[in-house]
């Protein structure tokens, strides 16, 4: 059976971790096939996709079977190809949420903080055990400080202790958390919420949001008006403005 599962259902696509006999650990393999995943169906024209993982962990993060013994390269080359995996889940069209139950850890937090939006079952854990043991969590932490902040950054990064869902939520890594069996039910509700209006519109918002993200605020501000005066042209939002103004649902062009 393949180690990535991808199942259409109507206007959404989940993608599926299904290495459950290794933890969903991302071997140099596993990682691309999930990026070659999620640029296959960044071609289509899904509205959402899930992130979602098979078996008792969401995922334990790179395999170090990978790594032991592995050259100062081959590691830089592996952590490049997990990199490129998180800047494609940012990439693609559509909005991604991580749909998460058990342990996230190092590279499989970092993999939840990448995603767009993140739905967490009360089971589910997070933690950048690097700062405990003999490798520190250095490119998990990137995408993990950006979500919760330099303090409480420092304080998964350097202690290495899992929190639970609801501290998470708290710190800002997940938007929802919910009962383990009500976790389907709250992603697709989420998912439906996050993908109303024009699905162009919602591409470009957010490729420009991570854009402007990293930016010091005046050059956000630079590059987000350009793009948003760019963005007043197209179909899509003359449509919103003119369903406004006639007090009627918008009709989205194909």
């Amino acid at each position: 059976m393949s180690d990535v599962l991808v199942e259409r259902d109507g206007p959404f696509t989940t993608i599926t971790m299904n290495r459950p006999q290794r933890r969903n650990a991302l071997s140099r393999e596993f990682l691309l096939a999930l990026t070659e995943a999620f640029r296959q169906v960044g071609g289509t024209d899904a509205r959402g996709v899930v992130l979602a993982a098979s078996g008792p962990v969401f995922s334990a993060g790179h395999d170090f079977a990978d790594m032991a013994g592995a050259s100062h390269a081959d590691v830089r080359s592996l952590l490049q190809t997990c990199t490129e995996l998180m800047r494609t889940i940012q990439s693609v069209p559509q909005v991604v949420v991580a749909r998460v139950h058990g342990l996230a850890t190092a590279a499989g937090c970092q993999l939840v903080a990448s995603c767009d939006l993140v739905v967490a079952g009360e089971s589910a854990g997070f933690a950048a055990p690097g700062g405990k043991g003999g490798w520190f969590c250095h490119t998990p932490m990137v995408a993990i400080a950006r979500d919760i902040g330099r303090k409480r950054a420092m304080e998964m990064a350097l202690t290495g202790d899992v929190i639970d869902a609801r501290t998470a939520c708290e710190w800002g890594l997940v938007n929802r958390v919910v009962p383990d069996d009500e976790l389907d039910k709250a992603t697709l509700e989420l998912l439906e919420r996050a993908t109303k209006g024009s699905p162009r519109s919602k591409a470009l918002g957010k490729q420009a949001m991570y854009a402007q993200l990293g930016r010091p605020e005046q050059d956000a501000y630079a590059y987000a008006i350009e793009v948003m005066a760019a963005a007043s042209q197209t179909p899509e939002a003359q449509e919103g403005m003119r369903a406004f103004l006639d007090k009627r649902p918008p009709e989205w062009p194909a």
